[in-house]
């Protein structure tokens, strides 16, 4: 997932975070976002958060995970084990409203399934609902095989292109968010719910917020006893960053840069006085490694959750823009901590992991 307009950085004001309360209080925020004392005791009740971006390594997307016919609790019970086994205690998993749709009570039987698995391994996962990124469309049923090389070929937009911005669709995402929200609102197995992935990306800008301020809304409505975030990540769209910040309980945010980036990045979120999670970290061609951020997160107390867990069908093993076409494997993966049987990919990271995580 690309983090565009990076430069901004440089030259972004404390605004970010302490402005956009008050500057879209009316428009953005609602009355029941936490507040900061609440925000910092949930996080003090957690030991440091760290863990992956997961999908299961037969899955080339979400709907594939989590549809019936391709749902694979013997494999995720198998991959979990090594997410324990390096002292993982969270992973960011993608929901699919296309799977909800097809089936609302076998959707939410899976995701309870998952997390009895999650629970057994000591892991309180967080769920995202909608994405803007990769493939515009999507279709029930068999999902397409990967295209060799190139990285997340099969990964979908949810709820998709013209999609998104169409209103008409808005009632049955509505159900979707308020009917999973409302399921699973007091389960304690759940550690947050991350609403939109990286709005505004693939040239979507700001067609995005309608649906964004609506999901908002619906979450809202329910109020789940977890906490509520958007991460953000483009430092560019200002107004999309204002309804992000303004309307989450926790700070998310994502980063793909080297270290003293990265470092600027925490110390101007730290600004808004809540907890800081890092969503998206670490690919290793950018500098973004477990060897260089994941001590530097610890440090700050800011929870890590990398891109990546075991090479599969998604391919993310490639760089985004730098596919390989005879599909052999990159001089260095770009992503990922597993080879498919469980083998580190390398050793030392796998080991630092550990030794943070005090495993």
């Amino acid at each position: 997932m690309n983090l565009k307009n990076y430069a901004l950085l440089a030259v972004l004001s404390f605004n970010i975070s302490l402005g956009f309360a008050q500057k879209t209080k009316k428009s953005t925020e609602p009355a029941k976002v936490w507040s900061i004392e609440k925000a910092n005791a949930w996080y003090q009740e957690h030991k440091w958060l760290t863990g992956a971006n997961y999908i299961p390594s037969n899955a080339i997307n979400q709907l594939e995970m989590w549809q019936a016919d391709t749902f694979s609790p013997d494999l995720i019970d198998k991959e979990l084990g090594w997410a324990e086994g390096i002292g993982f205690n969270t992973l960011r998993v993608f929901l699919f409203s296309k799977a909800w749709s097809q089936d609302p009570e076998g959707f939410k039987k899976r995701m309870d399934q998952f997390l009895t698995i999650t629970q057994k391994h000591g892991i309180k996962p967080m769920f995202v609902f909608f994405d803007d990124c990769w493939n515009k469309t999507s279709a029930i049923g068999k999902q397409p095989e990967p295209k060799t090389g190139i990285h997340n070929s099969g990964w979908l937009q949810d709820p998709g292109d013209p999609a998104f911005k169409e209103e008409a669709n808005f009632p049955e995402l509505e159900k979707y968010v308020k009917d999973v929200l409302t399921h699973f609102a007091h389960d304690k197995r759940i550690l947050l719910w991350d609403l939109y992935n990286e709005p505004g990306n693939s040239g979507k800008l700001e067609a995005t917020i309608p649906l964004l301020t609506k999901t908002i809304s619906w979450a809202r409505s329910v109020n789940p006893d977890q906490p509520i975030s958007i991460g953000l990540w483009s430092w560019g769209f200002e107004k999309l960053n204002e309804i992000q910040l303004a309307n989450s309980d926790i700070v998310t945010y994502h980063n793909y840069e080297a270290p003293d980036w990265h470092q600027r990045t925490i110390d101007l979120l730290k600004a808004s006085g809540r907890p800081l999670i890092c969503t998206e970290y670490m690919a290793r061609s950018r500098n973004s490694r477990f060897a260089n951020i994941l001590p530097m997160l610890k440090s700050e107390n800011v929870g890590a959750i990398n891109w990546g867990f075991a090479a599969g069908k998604t391919n993310t093993k490639y760089a985004w823009d730098t596919p390989l076409a005879d599909g052999s494997d990159p001089i260095e993966w770009f992503h990922e901590i597993f080879q498919p049987d469980g083998t580190p990919y390398r050793l030392d990271e796998v080991n630092l992991i550990k030794k943070l995580n005090n495993k």
